[in-house]
């Protein structure tokens, strides 16, 4: 690599090298158009990330070539990135150095290094519980985002019959993911017990079963990822899909509307503008004054 692929920049008062700026990761939008779109979110964004270790989806030949999940601090982290060192139940290694982005400098970082899909758990690290609750709706061929929402419309009534209350957003694929605040609940056992008494309702339409096999024509509903060792794409997260797309908030009128829509990082930059953070009633004491 030539001096001239590298560029020197200050963020937030860090000094960062970016590099190869114009490779593209999706076949058209670079890199360099990549770290824009997180700069820009990063005030929506960061909220979401901070104090949850990351895991992070790289593609360092872009969204075509080699992916590779990332879950360990990589050798040359820089410093000042902060890690915190957790246990890794059922994992190769007991413990992993985990990233986590509490800042704009590391989110750059992030995204310098072809981090285009951010994941991270329900819980943050400073409370050692979840804080969150989660399902995805993940419709089974021939079924379609349409049926993912009517499927959520149901669950959010489950939900709110029990004094709770989901915000949505798109998966940034096919499907549709329900969050919900939460305190002091056993977000695992609940969110099995949920999922179960959708499919005893609506079987036709819902299975709470793992085996792809019974998800045909159904909507999948995923209580999995509220074990403590999973991790959902994060809300602004982009997707590595042909063109660009991203997990996207949305409002409960949207999926009431049903319509397959996935948004691009220009779209979402825009909606931001207009509702601000849809997802903001999640952030608790993080939530922007």
């Amino acid at each position: 690599m030539t001096r001239s692929d590298r560029v020197d920049v200050r963020v937030d008062g860090r000094t960062l090298t970016l590099s190869n700026l114009d490779k593209p990761m999706f076949p058209e939008f670079t890199k360099g158009e990549v770290i824009d779109y997180y700069t820009r979110i990063a005030p929506v964004l960061l909220p979401h990330l901070r104090d949850r270790p990351l895991t992070r989806i790289r593609f360092p030949e872009g969204v075509g070539a080699l992916r590779f999940y990332e879950k360990n601090a990589p050798k040359g982290t820089p410093e000042w990135v902060r890690t915190e060192r957790i246990e890794t139940p059922g994992g190769q290694q007991e413990a992993l150095d985990f990233v986590v982005v509490d800042d704009l400098p590391t989110l750059v970082w992030c995204a310098n290094l072809a981090a285009l899909e951010l994941h991270v758990p329900q819980w943050r690290i400073s409370e050692g519980r979840p804080d969150l609750m989660v399902f995805d709706l993940d419709p089974g061929a021939p079924a379609t985002f349409t049926e993912a929402c009517v499927v959520g419309l149901l669950l959010r009534e489950l939900l709110a019959g029990d004094g709770l209350t989901a915000y949505p957003k798109s998966s940034g694929k096919k499907g549709l993911h329900l969050y919900v605040p939460v305190e002091d609940l056993d977000t695992s056992a609940y969110a099995k017990k949920a999922a179960n008494r959708l499919a005893d309702e609506y079987g036709r339409l819902v299975t709470a079963k793992m085996e792809r096999r019974l998800r045909t024509g159904k909507v999948f509903v995923d209580w999995s990822q509220n074990s403590p060792s999973k991790t959902t794409v994060a809300p602004y997260s982009l997707r590595a899909l042909e063109e660009p797309s991203v997990s996207t908030p949305l409002t409960w009128e949207e999926v009431e509307e049903g319509r397959a829509v996935r948004f691009g990082p220009r779209q979402v930059l825009e909606r931001v503008d207009e509702h601000g953070d849809l997802l903001a009633p999640l952030l608790g004491r993080e939530r922007p004054e």
